[in-house]
C-alpha cells in the first residue's frame, strides 16, 4: 500500500460461520477486492452482544483462505492474540478503542507484518501519528493509517468522516492512508459515496464491511453492504480511479 495502486479490503465485520465467510470472500474477490477483512474477536460496547468466534474458528478460517487464495486483515485486541493469529493473518488491525493501547502497539512493533492502525474516535491527528510511531520505533515500519470517522456533536450518522485527516496525513507523513467508510457513517446507503470521496481525496485504499445478508449479521448489519451493493460500488469506484489515473490493486494468490 502507498504506491500507485488503490487497495480495497472487504469482508464481514465478524466471521460468523464457514458458509458466511466463504460466500463473502468469493463475492468480494470476484468484484475486485484485494484483501479480506473479518473479525475473529470483536470489541463491543455491550458485553451482551456477539464477541466473535475466537480461537475455535482458526481451522475454518485457514480453510477459507486456502480455498480463496486471499489474505486476511483481522483485529487484535490484546497482546496474546498476536502470536495466536500470526500465521493466519497477512495484516494486523488495531481498532479505534486500542489506538492508545501502547503495550499492544509496542508488541506489534516487534512483528514483521503490516499493522492497520485505526484512528481513535476522539483521537487528534497528531495523537494518531504518534501512536503509529510506537509500532515503527519497535522495528516494524509497515504501518497503514486508517481514518474511520470521529465522534462529533452530529448524531445523524454514526461518526463524522474526516477527510481533512486523510489529506493531512498524506501530506505530512510517509504512511499509506486508507478510509473505513462503513464505521464512519454507519448507514449502508451512504457507504459507497464516502468510498468514492475517499478515493478522490487521495486515500490509498478503503476497508469496507460486506455481508451476504446484512439483516442476519451478528454485528454491524446496518452498515454492511450486500454483495450486490459492493459489486455496484466497485464499478463506480473504477470510474473514479480511472479519472485520477490510479489502478486498482489486484488480489495476489497467497499460500496459506
Amino acid at each position: 500500500m502507498g504506491g500507485p495502486d488503490f487497495t480495497v479490503i472487504a469482508g464481514p465485520c465478524s466471521i460468523e460461520s464457514r458458509d458466511q465467510f466463504l460466500e463473502t470472500a468469493l463475492g468480494v474477490k470476484k468484484a475486485g477486492a484485494c484483501l479480506l477483512r473479518g473479525g475473529i474477536w470483536k470489541m463491543r460496547t455491550s458485553s451482551k452482544t456477539f464477541q466473535g468466534l475466537g480461537s475455535n474458528s482458526f481451522d475454518m478460517i485457514r480453510s477459507v483462505l486456502r480455498e480463496t487464495g486471499m489474505g486476511l486483515v483481522s483485529e487484535v485486541t490484546d497482546t496474546e492474540q498476536i502470536e495466536q493469529i500470526h500465521d493466519i493473518v497477512d495484516m494486523f488491525q488495531v481498532g479505534s478503542r486500542n489506538m492508545h493501547n501502547y503495550s499492544l502497539l509496542k508488541a506489534l512493533g516487534r512483528t514483521n507484518k503490516p499493522v492497520l492502525l485505526k484512528r481513535g474516535f476522539a483521537g487528534l491527528i497528531d495523537e494518531w501519528i504518534k501512536a503509529a510511531e510506537y509500532v515503527t520505533n519497535g522495528g516494524n515500519p509497515n504501518v497503514i493509517l486508517c481514518e474511520r470517522g470521529i465522534r462529533t456533536f452530529e448524531t445523524a450518522t454514526r461518526n463524522t468522516l474526516d477527510l481533512n485527516a486523510v489529506v493531512y496525513a498524506k501530506h505530512n507523513t510517509d504512511y499509506p492512508v486508507i478510509v473505513d467508510p462503513s464505521h464512519a457513517v454507519g448507514i449502508r446507503a451512504l457507504v459507497p459515496d464516502l468510498a468514492l470521496a475517499a478515493a478522490a481525496a487521495g486515500a490509498d485504499g478503503i476497508i469496507v464491511e460486506v455481508h451476504p445478508r446484512p439483516a442476519e449479521a451478528l454485528s454491524d448489519g446496518p452498515q454492511a453492504l450486500t454483495l450486490n451493493d459492493f459489486e455496484q460500488m466497485m464499478s463506480r469506484l473504477n470510474r473514479v480511479l480511472s479519472a485520477i489515473d490510479r489502478p486498482l490493486q489486484k488480489a495476489a494468490q497467497l499460500a496459506h
